[in-house]
């Protein structure tokens, strides 16, 4: 097995792509797992009796949310990013950035296009969130019309510049489908925040292939001991809150009907005490449903 120092030679600067013309790709990288740990047991000082292994003590901080000895770590990329997308990315503010500026450099000749079968319509009971692909059709129109707008925005901008317009203001009209490219230093813990977030199937489609491409393709390599910590209590995990824990047990003392191996919706609702009762139509309580339906105790519904 390769050591780390092999490992952040062979993926800096190797280019992992992601949509059409972008990219993320390893810098520098300061740190590993052992640095997690190294930290963290700073904190014990002498007289310690006994010391956990790695592994579990990498496992005991993310479950107990831990977050110091993550920040001990840090990790730095360059990406390459339609304009849109990097105005959700730039949200997680815990990381330096420097970005690509169209002030001082012409802008980069390249925007993200959408082919016809990945246009999405708007979900109809998530207001941020895409649905069902559109039809075929449409899917080409609009693959068409997307190809003239940005040809002649890109032509408008060359314009400008040819006419020698100041290139702060030649910009003004650039889609947001042009591509940027930044430098995107972070540390550990708050890499970890931005991928359970933006890796989550409710993130937009297109920063979710950013989030995977550096998790699966450079943090897991990195940090195998955190990633596997971080797949175990973030990724595939869900957390319960009170409202949640109380429709469980009150579930639990109410026989299930015979030959059923889950409650029905009659259980659910009848479920819910007069803390949910104003609750009964909204997202929370459709989220709790999930989670049962999950875990396999309610009946999917029809």
């Amino acid at each position: 097995m390769p050591s780390h120092a092999e490992l952040v030679h062979e993926l800096r600067w190797k280019k992992f792509p992601v949509l059409n013309d972008g990219f993320v790709c390893l810098v520098d990288c300061m740190g590993d797992d052992a640095a997690v740990v190294q930290a963290a047991r700073v904190s014990y000082g002498e007289g310690t009796k006994r010391v956990s292994d790695d592994r579990t003590l990498i496992r005991y901080l993310l479950r107990h949310r831990h977050t110091t000895p993550f920040e001990m770590v840090e990790v730095k990329f360059l990406v390459r990013v339609p304009m849109d997308c990097w105005r959700q990315w730039i949200r997680h503010r815990m990381a330096s950035v420097n970005e690509y500026s169209t002030r001082y450099s012409v802008a980069i000749d390249s925007m993200q296009t959408t082919s016809p079968q990945d246009w999405r319509t708007q979900a109809e009971q998530n207001r941020q969130g895409s649905g069902t692909p559109v039809a075929a059709d449409l899917g080409r129109q609009l693959t068409e019309d997307e190809h003239h707008f940005q040809v002649t925005a890109r032509q408008t901008y060359q314009k400008r510049l040819e006419a020698g317009v100041a290139r702060e203001q030649a910009r003004k009209d650039l889609p947001l489908s042009t591509y940027t490219e930044a430098y995107w230093k972070i540390d550990l813990h708050n890499l970890l925040h931005f991928l359970a977030l933006r890796m989550d199937s409710h993130a937009q489609q297109e920063i979710r292939d950013y989030a995977t491409a550096i998790g699966e393709q450079i943090v897991q390599r990195l940090f195998p001991i955190v990633w596997e910590a971080f797949r175990d209590y973030r990724l595939t995990s869900m957390a319960l809150s009170g409202l949640e824990i109380g429709v469980l047990q009150r579930m639990a003392v109410r026989a299930r009907l015979p030959g059923k191996s889950v409650w029905t919706e009659e259980d659910f609702s009848a479920a819910h005490d007069e803390s949910w009762r104003s609750l009964a139509r909204c997202r929370e309580r459709d989220e709790c449903r999930t989670k049962l339906e999950l875990l396999g105790l309610l009946e999917p519904r029809p």
